[in-house]
């Protein structure tokens, strides 16, 4: 289910959205691409993105996982505000000190939310889960603030993952064609 707030949609869409040509995490090459930490490094933008993604958590819910990087600072803000630890995941476990995949209270046998702010195919989140669930995690729920793979598609349907995003690409394309009329 995604945001009805048009107004977040359109700004979203003004703030992050570039075109050129870009390679995404996948390998997949781009005329545009999202920069996020546009959104990210804006409180007021932040927080109404945050105010989204609370709503849509599963309501058993125990941990929400920010994913390196930008999953970090929108798990802090929506901790911050349903009062849910935040876990923070690292791409691989840290090779010095203690040597953790994931920083915060412990994980194995809670029910962990991961967060994300970008999700084209997964790849991040794939890797989180499948490490989180080694763990004695359990992961079933993925939130995010954009979802850029295509429509009607479940890019994490091969782990189990539901993908509940807050914006879609589709909804961000309606919002620039209005913007642009």
């Amino acid at each position: 289910m995604t945001t009805t707030d048009t107004q977040l949609a359109a700004d979203i869409d003004a703030t992050c959205r570039l075109t050129g040509e870009f390679t995404l995490r996948s390998g997949q090459v781009s005329n545009e691409y999202f920069d996020k930490y546009l959104f990210e490094a804006d409180p007021l933008l932040l927080a109404r993105v945050a105010r989204e993604m609370a709503q849509l958590l599963p309501a058993d819910t125990e941990l929400l996982g920010g994913l390196e990087m930008g999953g970090i600072p929108i798990a802090t803000a929506v901790s911050q505000l349903v009062g849910i630890p935040a876990l923070f995941i690292r791409k691989k476990a840290k090779e010095y000190g203690t040597a953790k995949l994931a920083e915060g209270p412990g994980y194995a046998g809670k029910r962990v939310t991961l967060i994300e702010d970008v999700i084209t195919t997964g790849g991040a989140v794939r890797d989180a889960t499948n490490a989180l669930r080694a763990a004695g995690a359990v992961v079933e729920v993925v939130v995010c603030a954009i979802d850029r793979s295509p429509a009607g598609e479940n890019p994490l349907a091969d782990v189990g993952l539901e993908v509940v995003p807050v914006l879609t690409k589709a909804v961000l394309d309606e919002a620039r064609a209005a913007a642009q009329d």
